[in-house]
């Protein structure tokens, strides 16, 4: 057991001192609101571009591609959605927070997090295998967030061919599919060209935690207590608990398990927050269950790490 936890402080305590990092930037006003904003926009453009092209360029698809994973987290995906929808429509009668809380329990944080989870565990080599999902997982996110906020919002304004010409200018997908591109046409790209792409690639993780730390903020908590215990309970514990133990027991192992503990356990999407402000769902409620779920994170996935290790299943 004592080994088991090791795994896991090596793998969780780094993600969070980065987290608690970009919380003392904050706390100390080293960054103004603006400044961040800012930063954030270097990040998703310029850092994400070139982090998914770099992993994509030097990723054996023979050896990363998985598409027995790709299938079973699609359906889970799906499913996910379905059962979360039925109990969110349920418990809650206002549309904008429906819409909220939904995309919370569906859209995870798999990005920030799981890819540096993943080369915490298994090293940088591994994470061929987490990049090529989020090539199926993040315009899946963007799609069905955008349909979920605008139906609940009752306007009707979602048109699938708008959506996917979104999700076709995503920095991520953009250098998922141009290092894809390199990877099938066999063509070098020059290593004075590459270097730079390599260097800001290696500090994508480190700098979007921290930035993600010191974007956190903490607003009316006490009125949305029974909305946020339901994504703290779903997103971090039911789901996961649903969709690993399948797993589990269909035989996933190694880094193909720990990608999937990577998407369904990982806490509420930071991207939520500003999808929910700017698509007209409860914003607050969204920037709150980013926050809540991200602190009980830290205990919840430590858990997770525990106990799979602990069944040989890494």
């Amino acid at each position: 057991m004592e080994q088991h936890f090791i795994v896991a402080v090596k793998a969780i305590i780094p993600l969070f001192i980065l987290i608690g990092m970009g919380i003392y930037v904050r706390w100390r006003k080293m960054l103004t609101d603006t400044e961040l904003q800012h930063v954030n926009a270097m990040v998703f453009h310029v850092f994400f571009f070139c982090m998914m092209f770099y992993n994509m360029y030097t990723t054996t698809i023979a050896t990363a591609f998985r598409p027995r994973l790709m299938a079973f987290t699609v359906t889970a995906l799906f499913v996910m959605l379905l059962v979360s929808g039925i109990v969110v429509c349920t418990v809650e009668k206002d549309n904008r927070s429906r819409g909220a809380m939904l995309q919370g329990l569906f859209r995870s944080n798999f990005v920030l997090l799981g890819l540096p989870l993943v080369e915490n565990i298994f090293g940088p080599e591994a994470v061929a295998v987490p990049t090529m999902m989020i090539a199926v997982v993040s315009p899946i996110y963007n799609i069905v967030s955008i349909f979920i906020l605008e139906s609940f919002r009752g306007k009707g304004h979602f048109s699938l061919a708008s959506s996917f010409a979104k999700v076709l200018q995503n920095p991520m997908i953009v250098g998922a599919l141009l290092g894809l591109f390199f990877v099938i046409t066999g063509i070098s790209v020059p290593e004075p060209l590459l270097k730079p792409v390599r260097q800001i690639a290696y500090c994508t993780s480190p700098v979007a935690l921290l930035i993600l730390g010191a974007s956190f903020r903490f607003g009316t908590v006490s009125e949305e207590k029974r909305n946020l215990a339901i994504l703290v309970l779903g997103r971090l514990l039911v789901i996961p608990a649903l969709v690993m133990g399948t797993a589990y027991y269909m035989g996933f192992r190694g880094v193909d398990f720990v990608t999937i503990l990577c998407i369904f356990a990982t806490p509420c999407a930071v991207a939520s927050f500003a999808m929910a402000q700017q698509l007209g769902s409860n914003a607050e409620l969204a920037g709150n269950g980013v926050v809540v779920t991200s602190a009980f994170s830290s205990i919840t996935l430590f858990f997770w790490v525990v106990l799979f290790k602990a069944l040989g299943v890494f």
